[in-house]
């Protein structure tokens, strides 16, 4: 087995000798997110290989990994310790590495409740666009000033540094679950959810799909069962494969690939599905909308525009359109100054997220 500090100082040296060559990277870690962005040339570099855990307590709710670790191997440590990762990631193939998940920045049913994978992150150990190692925040929460450089890393898809080490806060699993359905039209399940969220009820998770509401409970019993009297609805069944086929979208919905596939991102308020064609599921109570649609890439973005959200192409590609929603002036102008001190020899998965950068 190759030692830890062998595998850090190969990749070290890969970083060191592209800076050098004016030669961009394209890092890899599992793969099963490859779908997602664009596409990026450059030399490969595998993350996969660093693997393994390097810390965890259960008694401090956090744990350190190495980026190469795979997501399955994680989650079944803390299964077996009664703890998850709230914010529940996808897991798209048993390859599928913490790495990737904090580059990809997805989250789960939960995310609404929970918090997003930024939220959770403590701390990161990367390789920066200088080509050295630098460790940024610790394995317990703290306020401090300036940039807060691993919640920056996390949704950057490998743009800003190549990911060693990440420390994460992890919660204990719920005491009791339920999952109630609710036959409903679309505008009486959106006003019931929008109700939901300004209530003390212990709601985790939401999907519409179909004519039918899930709401997902967690807590103390006294409370989910006190909840359903209140809220009515079936109790499903088999509730943990309905979520988890949501959570690594395995579920009906997403097999579709004759066409791209949308991820529209609202506030909670937003009230604007119904403006929208297409095939339709609607997560997060309503911030969170996949749809598969014909409508033209500047209607659906101005959609997006106006109901203050973001309209990403998922999956699939549309010529001429890049798959994250454009960015404002000023917003453009933070990220390429972020990118330009963080990477300033532009080697890190260069286009992955947006043209040239």
């Amino acid at each position: 087995m190759i030692a830890d500090n062998d595998i850090t100082s190969t990749l070290q040296e890969k970083v060191v000798a592209a800076i050098a060559d004016q030669q961009p990277l394209n890092i890899k870690g599992g793969g099963s997110k490859a779908f997602y962005g664009n596409t990026t040339t450059g030399i490969p570099v595998q993350v996969a290989p660093h693997t393994g855990i390097i810390a965890y307590e259960p008694s401090e709710l956090c744990i350190t990994a190495r980026a190469g670790t795979r997501l399955q191997d994680i989650e079944a440590l803390l299964a077996a310790n009664g703890q998850m990762l709230a914010f529940e990631p996808p897991c798209f193939s048993p390859d599928s590495t913490i790495g990737g998940v904090i580059a990809s920045g997805l989250a789960g049913p939960a995310r609404p409740w929970s918090g997003s994978v930024r939220d959770h992150m403590l701390g990161v150990k990367l390789i920066t666009g200088y080509g050295k190692v630098a460790s940024f925040g610790g394995q317990v929460m703290k306020n401090v000033a300036g940039y807060d450089i691993s919640r920056l890393i996390t949704g950057s898809m490998g743009t800003l540094g190549l990911i060693l080490e990440v420390s994460l806060k992890v919660m204990p699993r719920p005491a009791t679950e339920l999952t109630l359905t609710l036959d409903l039209p679309s505008q009486e399940a959106f006003e019931l959810v929008t109700t939901m969220r300004n209530s003390t009820l212990p709601l985790s998770a939401t999907c519409y799909f179909d004519g039918c509401l899930y709401l997902r409970l967690s807590g103390v019993a006294s409370h989910v069962v006190a909840s359903h009297r209140k809220i009515g609805g079936e109790p499903l069944n088999n509730p943990d494969q309905f979520w988890e086929a949501l959570r690594n979208q395995t579920h009906e919905f997403f097999q579709q690939y004759d066409r791209p596939l949308w991820r529209l991102s609202f506030p909670s308020s937003a009230n604007v599905i119904s403006r929208l064609e297409g095939n339709s599921l609607i997560e997060w109570g309503g911030s969170q909308r996949w749809v598969y649609t014909n409508i033209p890439v500047n209607l659906i973005r101005n959609i997006a525009h106006k109901g203050e959200g973001h309209a990403t192409v998922y999956r699939g590609s549309l010529p001429g359109v890049n798959p994250f929603h454009p960015l404002q002036p000023n917003m453009l102008s933070v990220q390429q100054r972020l990118k330009q001190a963080m990477d300033p020899h532009s080697i890190f998965n260069i286009g992955r997220m947006y043209k040239d950068w």
